[in-house]
């Protein structure tokens, strides 16, 4: 049996872009990709911590150390430039793969360079 599990993230990248008419999809600054580890034409769900909403669409890259996270076509109804996003995908693994998995999560800063990166969300506490 597979376990469906969180492959990577881009946390708290800030939309530059909201372009209506242009090819649906996401582009992300090039950088934040390879980082994250996000294919191009991959499938993301992107989850808008401005206004709550969540969809999904695919990647496409961006310019690299452009900054640029651009939410196209009809998904630029979900997404206001400024706003905050979580930028995530998903893998299916095996129980022996579930096992070793480590996530790839990169921290954005404001300006969409790289705050930090790790490979596990630290314990909530209460």
């Amino acid at each position: 049996m597979l376990s469906r599990l969180l492959k990577c993230k881009i946390h708290r990248a800030q939309v530059t872009h909201a372009e209506l008419h242009y090819e649906g999809s996401c582009a992300i600054d090039g950088v934040l990709m390879d980082l994250a580890g996000i294919r191009e034409y991959e499938e993301i769900h992107v989850w808008n911590v401005t206004n709550g909403k969540r969809f999904a669409t695919y990647a496409i890259r961006g310019e690299d150390h452009s900054g640029i996270i651009s939410v196209n076509g009809g998904a630029a109804h979900q997404a206001d430039v400024g706003d905050l996003v979580i930028i995530a995908t998903f893998g299916d693994f095996t129980e022996a793969e579930a096992n070793a998995h480590k996530p790839r999560l990169v921290y954005a800063n404001p300006n969409n360079t790289v705050s930090h990166t790790a490979n596990c969300i630290p314990v909530q506490v209460a």
